[in-house]
């Protein structure tokens, strides 16, 4: 995995927002059907429930080395944004601190798998010399 991340990091960047997406998406579906059933919505695995924080940290390090492979400057804060954004967003949810909508951290997750992807595809460089020309 963390060869992964650093020969391949916005590969994995972006596989970990979308499983993310699918983690958040399938929650509700699959705890809905089945633990309900049993122990009455109160049965969720702690292991799912943190699930989200995995998927941070994979996040995290994917998007330290894609922003010392990048061409474009503003890939970098891009990045930062969307995945502290989605920090807070997570960590909200399992504080509740306030109500924000769910669609907020879908929104979040999909536009950094968007900037991933976008960064994979157009911005990666072809020597050691152009990431440091564009700080």
């Amino acid at each position: 995995m963390i060869k992964s991340i650093v020969n391949k990091p916005d590969t994995v960047g972006a596989i970990a927002s979308t499983l993310c997406i699918v983690h958040c998406l399938a929650t509700p579906l699959i705890f809905m059907a089945h633990t309900c059933a049993i122990g009455g919505c109160k049965t969720t695995p702690i292991w799912w429930t943190n699930l989200d924080f995995i998927f941070l940290m994979i996040s995290f390090l994917a998007i330290k080395r894609a922003v010392k492979k990048t061409s474009i400057s503003f890939i970098k804060p891009a990045l930062w944004i969307n995945w502290s954004i989605l920090l807070f967003l997570v960590v909200n949810e399992k504080q509740h601190f306030t109500e924000l909508p769910e669609i907020l951290t879908y929104i979040c997750a999909i536009s950094l798998a968007v900037i991933h992807i976008y960064n994979l595809k157009y911005c990666q460089c072809k020597n050691d010399t152009c990431c440091t020309n564009h700080g």
